[in-house]
C-alpha cells in the first residue's frame, strides 16, 4: 500500500531533494511550500503522515499543526532550523509526533518518519482493551475513554499511555519510553517524552500535586498507577 506523505517547507530546492529521496524509497509525496497552503491539503486529503517545516510564510508551522490537530490525529514530524529548544518542546506540547533539527540527514529522516507511520498503524493486540477504574483504552481503535468521555491524544501520547497502562505499576525509563512508544533511540538532554508526559497528564486531569494517574520516578523514569 503506497504511504501519502505532505511535505511543507518554503525551500523549494530543498523540498524538491527530500521529495525525490522520499519517492525513492517508495513514499508518495507532494509539496506545499506555505502555512496556509498546508493546512489546505492537509484538511482535504488522505494523508499518511506530514513533514512540517516550522518557518513559513502566511501562517507558521505551529499555526499549521493547531489547525490539524483541531480535526484530525495525522501523524506530524516538525523540522526546525533553529538551535532553541523551545520550538521543539512548542510543537510537542501543540501535538507534533516527533521532530528533527535542519539541516537533516535524509535517512534518519526516513527512519523516524517510518517509527512514527509504525506507530500509528500498530495492529490491535490480542488485549483488546485496558481497563483501569473509569479509565478505558481501546487497542483495537487506538481510542481512550475517561469516565465514559473521549480524549484527543496525539499518537505519540497514545503510545505512551498504551505502554504504561498494559504494565500499570511498573516504572519505565525515559529511554525505554523513547525507543517503544517513539520508535527512536533516547538522546542527552531529550525533553520529548517529558513534554508528551506533561500533556497526558493534563488531558487526564492530573496536576504537580495530585499525581492520580502518571507518577514520576525520581532519577528514573514514569509509571502508571497501580
Amino acid at each position: 500500500m503506497t504511504v501519502h506523505i505532505l511535505l511543507v517547507d518554503d525551500d523549494t530546492e530543498l523540498c524538491d531533494l527530500l521529495q525525490q529521496y522520499l519517492e525513492s524509497e517508495g513514499f508518495a509525496v507532494q509539496c506545499a511550500h506555505d502555512g496556509e497552503q498546508a493546512i489546505k491539503r492537509a484538511l482535504n486529503q488522505r494523508l499518511d503522515a506530514i513533514i512540517l517545516d516550522v518557518m513559513l510564510p502566511k501562517r507558521n508551522g505551529f499555526e499549521v499543526l493547531k489547525a490539524i490537530r483541531e480535526q484530525q490525529d495525522t501523524p506530524v514530524l516538525m523540522l526546525t532550523a533553529r538551535g532553541d529548544d523551545i520550538d521543539r518542546i512548542v510543537g510537542l506540547e501543540i501535538g507534533a509526533d516527533d521532530y528533527m533539527p535542519k539541516p537533516c540527514n535524509p535517512r534518519e529522516l526516513i527512519a523516524r518518519l517510518r517509527a512514527i507511520l509504525r506507530r500509528s498503524q500498530k495492529a490491535p493486540t490480542a488485549r483488546p482493551l485496558i481497563e483501569i477504574g473509569d479509565l478505558s483504552i481501546d487497542s483495537a481503535r487506538r481510542e481512550v475513554r475517561l469516565g465514559g468521555v473521549s480524549l484527543e491524544l496525539t499518537n505519540a501520547e497514545y503510545n505512551i499511555l498504551e505502554m504504561l497502562a498494559k504494565s500499570r505499576g511498573q516504572a519505565y525509563s525515559k529511554e525505554e519510553l523513547t525507543e517503544h512508544a517513539l520508535g527512536r533511540r533516547y538522546t542527552a538532554y531529550d525533553r520529548s517524552i517529558d513534554v508528551h508526559i506533561s500533556n497526558l497528564r493534563t488531558k487526564l486531569g492530573d496536576n504537580a500535586h495530585a499525581e492520580t494517574w502518571i507518577k514520576t520516578v525520581r532519577g528514573f523514569g514514569y509509571m502508571l498507577n497501580a
